[in-house]
C-alpha cells in the first residue's frame, strides 16, 4: 500500500507491487528477487530488495537489503565492463528517479490556490498527487524489472557482484562520479561513439547478424520516435481530462446560484463532466502504462541489443586484425608463436560471443513479441471497457435530461 506525506515533498513510501512489472520472464523460482518496499526522500530513493532462494550459495533462504539507485547503476556497470558477459544482452540500467516535475506542479498549484475555488483546488491536488505516486511506482517497477531480468538469467545470476548486491547488509560504498571521473567517462563515451562510427560500415561475415544489426538500428529509431508520439498523446489526453475539472466546477457553481429549473440541469451536467473526467483520466493512465512505458523500456532494451552487436563487431575486427598480424609474422618469420596465440584467443572469443549472442538476440525477440502482444491486448481491453462505460454514462444523461424536459 502506498502512503504519502501530506505535501509529498519530504518522503513517499511504497510497498504495493508496481503495476508496470509485467514483462514476461522465466518461471524459475530458485532465485526470486523483488522490491518489497521503497522510500522516497528529498534527494534519493531507498529500495528494499527482497530475495527468496533455494540456491546453496546463499547463506539464508530469505533476506532483504536496502539499496539506492547508484548501487543499481554500479551493478549494471560491473556487467558491462566484464568481458565474460560480452555476448549477453545486459538488461538496461533503470532510469534515475526524477520527481522534480511532479513536485514543481504541486508547488505551482499551491501558489495559485487563491485563484481557484476550493473544490477545483482539491481535485487538482488529488490529480497531481496521483500523478506523483504513479511516477514513483513506475520508478520502483523499473528497478525491480532490472533485478528480475538478472535473477532469471542463467549466467548473469551467478555473478559474484550480484550476490554481493543481494546479500551484503552494509553500504556498498558506491558514490557518484566526481568531476574527473565524469570527464573521463565523457571522453570514453566519445571514443566508443567514434569506434561505433568506424565499425558501422564493417560488413559482417555472418549474414544473419548483418540483417539483425540493420533491423535493430531501424527498430530502435522507430521505437524512440513512437515513444515521443505516445508521450505527447498521453499528456494531451491528461490535459483534456483535467480541463473537465474547471468545466464541472463552473457548471456546479451555476447550479447553486440559479434558482430556476436550469439549476438541476447545470448540476446534472456538472456531475457528468466529473464522472467523464475520471474515465478519461483512467484511459490516459492506462495508455501511459501499457503503451508509453512499454515503448520507453524497449527503446532502452533495443539499445542494449545494439550494444551487444557492437561488441561482437569489435571482436570480429580484432580477429581480422589478429589474422593480418599472423600473416605478417609468418611472412617475416618472426613472432609466429605469439601471433598464433593471439589469433587463437581472438578467434575463440569471437566464436563464443557469436554463439551466445545469437541465443540472446533470439530470446530478446521472443520476449519482446510476447510483451508487446500482452500489453497491447490489455490496453485494447481496458480502452473498450472505459469507452463502453463513458458511452453508457452519456446515454443515461441524455435520457435523464430528455425525460426531465418532457415532464416539464
Amino acid at each position: 500500500m502506498m502512503e504519502e506525506d501530506p505535501d509529498l515533498h519530504e518522503q513517499t513510501s511504497a510497498s504495493a507491487k508496481p503495476a508496470t512489472s509485467n514483462i514476461d520472464l522465466s518461471t524459475d523460482t530458485s532465485l526470486v528477487v523483488d522490491i518489497s518496499d521503497a522510500l522516497s526522500e528529498a534527494d534519493k530513493v531507498k529500495f528494499t530488495v527482497h530475495t527468496k532462494t533455494t540456491l546453496s550459495e546463499f547463506k539464508e533462504s530469505e533476506f532483504s537489503v536496502v539499496r539506492e539507485h547508484d548501487e543499481f547503476v554500479w551493478l549494471h556497470d560491473r556487467y558491462v565492463e566484464n568481458e565474460e558477459f560480452a555476448g549477453i544482452l545486459i538488461p538496461p540500467s533503470p532510469p534515475h528517479p526524477d520527481f522534480e516535475e511532479s513536485r514543481a506542479k504541486l508547488y505551482r498549484l499551491g501558489q495559485s490556490e487563491g485563484q481557484m475555488t476550493k473544490a477545483e483546488f482539491q481535485k487538482m491536488k488529488q490529480e497531481l498527487e496521483a500523478e506523483y505516486l504513479a511516477e514513483f511506482k513506475k520508478t520502483v517497477a523499473m528497478h525491480e524489472v532490472f533485478l528480475t531480468r538478472i535473477a532469471t538469467h542463467p549466467r548473469l545470476r551467478n555473478d559474484h557482484n550480484f550476490k554481493v548486491f543481494l546479500e551484503f547488509q552494509g553500504d556498498l560504498q558506491v558514490r557518484g562520479k566526481n568531476k574527473k571521473e565524469r570527464l573521463g567517462g565523457f571522453f570514453k563515451g566519445l571514443a566508443k561513439s567514434a569506434d561505433e562510427a568506424y565499425l558501422a560500415g564493417h560488413k559482417d561475415v555472418d549474414e544473419s547478424f548483418e540483417k539483425e544489426k540493420q533491423f535493430l538500428t531501424q527498430y530502435h529509431a522507430k521505437v524512440k520516435e513512437a515513444t515521443r508520439f505516445a508521450d505527447t498523446m498521453t499528456r494531451t489526453h491528461k490535459t483534456l481530462a483535467d480541463s473537465h475539472i474547471q468545466i464541472a466546477s463552473s457548471l456546479a457553481t451555476m447550479g447553486t446560484s440559479d434558482s430556476t429549473d436550469l439549476s438541476k440541469f447545470f448540476t446534472k451536467i456538472a456531475d457528468t463532466f466529473e464522472r467523464t473526467r475520471k474515465l478519461e483520466g483512467r484511459m490516459s493512465s492506462d495508455t501511459d502504462l501499457k503503451l508509453s512505458d512499454m515503448l520507453r523500456y524497449y527503446e532502452r532494451d533495443s539499445q542494449a541489443a545494439i550494444d551487444l552487436l557492437y561488441r561482437r563487431t569489435r571482436s570480429l575486427a580484432n580477429l581480422e586484425k589478429a589474422n593480418l598480424a599472423l600473416d605478417k609474422s609468418r611472412t617475416k618469420g618472426k613472432g609466429v608463436q605469439e601471433a598464433e596465440t593471439a589469433q587463437k584467443t581472438a578467434e575463440t572469443k569471437f566464436n563464443h560471443l557469436s554463439e551466445v549472442g545469437k541465443q540472446e538476440l533470439g530470446d530478446f525477440r521472443t520476449r519482446r513479441l510476447a510483451h508487446f502482444r500482452k500489453s497491447l491486448t490489455e490496453l485494447a481491453e481496458l480502452q473498450l471497457k472505459h469507452s463502453k462505460a463513458e458511452l453508457k454514462l452519456l446515454r443515461d444523461v441524455i435520457e435523464s435530461v430528455g425525460g426531465a424536459q418532457a415532464a416539464a
